[in-house]
C-alpha cells in the first residue's frame, strides 16, 4: 500500500528556529485577509513561500527561497528523519487539552485510481492550477497535507512519544490557538519499522486536496517530459504528507455551517418555510443558541435560523428514498448530503451538486455565533446549523469510492507552513542514505 520515505527537511536556521513563532503562516486556503497582511510584514515570514504576493507569484517565490537558501535563513538537515509532529489544543468550552499525535514524511504522490491515497472531495481546477505552478516553479513544499491512517494497535505512538522527548522547537501558540511541537527520527531500524506499518495501509487524505493533486500534476509532467527514462525514485515522485493515527480520539472534525446569502427568485422566508413542509418536520424554538445542543446527535436533523426566529428541522424519514443523485449509499447517507439535496434542490431549486457548487448564494461558516450574528445584521437570509460529520463517515465515504457535498469537513487543528519545508529538487533532496531505507515496488 503507501510506500512513505525519509527526508532531510529543510528548517529556519537555530537562531529562528527559537522565535519559530515568527515564521510560522496559516495554510494558503485558511489564511484571512487581516493575518495575511500581519504576516507579510515579516521579511522572512513563511508566507512569502506559500502565498507570494507579486504580479508572477511562483517567480517571486523561487527568488525568495534561492535568496534564502544562499544566506542561510534556510538550512538542509544533514541526516534524513522522519518528522515527529504534535499539536496540542483545547476546543471552546472544553477544559481538556488533546493532543494530535502524528509525523510528517515523503509519501508516494499516487495516483486517484491507485485507491492507495483516497480522496472525500473534490477540487477547484483554479487552485489546482495555482499550487501546481508554485512546485513546479520553486520545487519546494512549505507545508504538510493531512493524510490519516488506521492503526487500532498505536505502534507509533511509543516511537513517536519517544522522540518527543528531545523535541527541535515549538510555537508558543499559533494562530487558531494551538501549541505545536516538532521532533526528529533519525534511527534507521525505526524508520523501517514505521514504513512497514505503512506499506500495509491505505491513507485518507483529510485535508490539502488541491496541494496534493498540485504534486500529482507536477509528477505527471515530469514523467511525460522524462519520455519513458523515469525509474520512479526520483524526488518529484514524493509529496511532503502528514500522517496521523484515525483511531485516535484526539482527532477532531468541527461542523461547517450553510448561510444563505439570498434566497434565489424573490423567494420570501414564509415561502421557504412552507417549501421545507413536505420533506421535513418544523419546529420552533425559543432560543437559537440552543440549537446544536437541540440537533447533536440526531441524524438529518438541522438548526434552522430565518427571520429572527430559530427552528429545529428534521427529514422526514419516508422521504429518503427521493434522493437520487447518482452517488453511493454512503454518501447518500450524510446529513450534508440530505440538506444539499432536499433545501438546496427540492426546497431552492439549486439543482445537482454542480450547479450548488457554482451557486453564490450559499456561505460556509464554521462558527454559529457567526451564523446568528450574519442573519440578524441582514447580511444573510438564513443559517443552517449542522452537526459535525464523523470520521466513521469519512472513510465509509473514501472506501466507496465517491466523495462528499463541498466543505463537509474541518479538521481541527490545521498544520502550520514553515515549520518544515520539503524539497523535491533533483540536487537538493537527493537522499544519499537511500540504501539504510526500505523502497517499495513503484
Amino acid at each position: 500500500m503507501a510506500e512513505i520515505q525519509p527526508l532531510r527537511g529543510w528548517r529556519y536556521n537555530p537562531v529562528l528556529s527559537a522565535n519559530i513563532d515568527a515564521y510560522v503562516s496559516p495554510l494558503f486556503d485558511v489564511v484571512s485577509a487581516r493575518q495575511r497582511e500581519a504576516l507579510y510584514r515579516n521579511p522572512l515570514n513563511s508566507i512569502h513561500l506559500s502565498v507570494p504576493r507579486a504580479e508572477d507569484p511562483a517567480e517571486a517565490a523561487l527568488a525568495t527561497l534561492q535568496e534564502w537558501q544562499a544566506s542561510g535563513v534556510l538550512r538542509q538537515d544533514e541526516l534524513p528523519g522522519i518528522y515527529v509532529y504534535y499539536q496540542y489544543f483545547r476546543l471552546p468550552g472544553h477544559a481538556r487539552e488533546y493532543c494530535r499525535k502524528g509525523f510528517m514524511c515523503h509519501i508516494r504522490a499516487y495516483d486517484w485510481d491507485q485507491n492507495v491515497v483516497l480522496r472525500h472531495e473534490n477540487t477547484l481546477p483554479a487552485s489546482v492550477n495555482d499550487r501546481a505552478e508554485l512546485l513546479a516553479r520553486t520545487q519546494f513544499q512549505t507545508s504538510a497535507t493531512h493524510g490519516l491512517y488506521r492503526d487500532e494497535d498505536f505502534e507509533l505512538e511509543t516511537y513517536l512519544d519517544e522522540a518527543m522527548r528531545s523535541p527541535l522547537y515549538e510555537t508558543a501558540e499559533d494562530y487558531q490557538g494551538a501549541r505545536d511541537v516538532l521532533a526528529v527520527i533519525q534511527d534507521a531500524a525505526l524508520i523501517g519499522r514505521i514504513q512497514a506499518v505503512l506499506a500495509t495501509r491505505q491513507v485518507i487524505l483529510a485535508d490539502g486536496h488541491h496541494r496534493y493533486e498540485g504534486s500529482l500534476a507536477y509528477r505527471q509532467a515530469r514523467e511525460l517530459a522524462a519520455d519513458g527514462r523515469a525509474t520512479g525514485r526520483e524526488p518529484w515522485n514524493y509529496h511532503l504528507m502528514y500522517l496521523t493515527n484515525a483511531a485516535a480520539d484526539d482527532l477532531r472534525i468541527l461542523p461547517t455551517h450553510r448561510l444563505l446569502l439570498e434566497l434565489p427568485d424573490g423567494l420570501s422566508e414564509e415561502r421557504l418555510l412552507e417549501r421545507l413542509g413536505p420533506y421535513f418536520t418544523v419546529i420552533p424554538q425559543e432560543n437559537a443558541n440552543d440549537l446544536p445542543e437541540i440537533i447533536a446527535g440526531k441524524p438529518w436533523a438541522f438548526g434552522l435560523y430565518l427571520g429572527g426566529q430559530a427552528h429545529k428541522i428534521r427529514l422526514r424519514p419516508e422521504v429518503h428514498a427521493q434522493l437520487d443523485w447518482d452517488t453511493t449509499a454512503e454518501v447518500k447517507a450524510l446529513d450534508l448530503t440530505v440538506l444539499h439535496f432536499f433545501v438546496l434542490e427540492k426546497a431552492l431549486g439549486i439543482v445537482g451538486p454542480d450547479a450548488q457548487r457554482a451557486w453564490p448564494g450559499v456561505a460556509y461558516v464554521r462558527s454559529f455565533a457567526e451564523c446568528l450574528q450574519r442573519v440578524d445584521r441582514g447580511e444573510a437570509r438564513a443559517a443552517f446549523i449542522v452537526n459535525e460529520v464523523s470520521m466513521a463517515e469519512v472513510e465509509a465515504v473514501c472506501h466507496s469510492g465517491a466523495v462528499m457535498p463541498p466543505k463537509s469537513t474541518f479538521f481541527y487543528p490545521k498544520t502550520i507552513g514553515g515549520f518544515l519545508f520539503s524539497s523535491i529538487a533533483d540536487e537538493k533532496s537527493a537522499n544519499v542514505f537511500a540504501e539504510h531505507f526500505a523502497t517499495l515496488p513503484s
